[in-house]
């Protein structure tokens, strides 16, 4: 299935899918990757990638203003192989460049749920979702819609149905 379309779906996905993030990353402990690394402004293209096992995700982003950010990308398969996550977050919240693009795209398994955010939770704050009209989901991939992003964006929450065969 993929990501929900209507109103009340997303609503659902955005109630359960937080908990079982939390839920996956607990049970693929022994088989999770976080890594720092920095958003550069300036206006060129940058990428940052990550493996685990047959999985990987990669953040590309163009950003503007300001100075490096310390972000965090946190990768991890679940217990039975079945769920591949990808968080790309700033761990301080909110994120002060201007993005003028931003993609992740995720190899070895397809998206069942994406979603991003202005604001990433952080102290009192929780985290603000862009609205639908901002991004895009693809099987592969969560990208900014030209025209309707708003250049803000602190986090990234992927959740991919791993390739599974049974026997």
């Amino acid at each position: 299935m993929a990501a929900p379309c209507s109103r009340s779906g997303r609503w659902l996905w955005a109630a359960v899918v937080p908990a079982a993030v939390l839920c996956l990353a607990a049970r693929a402990a022994e088989e999770a990757s976080t890594a720092e690394f920095d958003v550069r402004p300036g206006g060129e293209v940058h990428s940052f990638s990550r493996s685990l096992g047959d999985y990987t995700c990669t953040f590309t982003y163009s950003a503007q203003g300001g100075t490096n950010e310390q972000w965090q990308m946190n990768i991890g398969v679940s217990e039975d192989n079945l769920l591949f996550s990808c968080s790309v977050w700033r761990p301080q919240g909110k994120s002060y460049l201007f993005f003028t693009q931003f993609k992740a795209e995720v190899k070895g398994a397809k998206i069942e749920y994406a979603t991003a955010y202005s604001q990433a939770a952080a102290g009192a704050q929780s985290d603000v979702p862009l609205k639908q009209e901002e991004f895009e989901i693809t099987e592969t991939t969560v990208s900014h819609r030209e025209g309707k992003f708003r250049f803000e964006l602190s986090k990234l929450v992927i959740v991919a149905k791993t390739s599974h065969d049974e026997l």
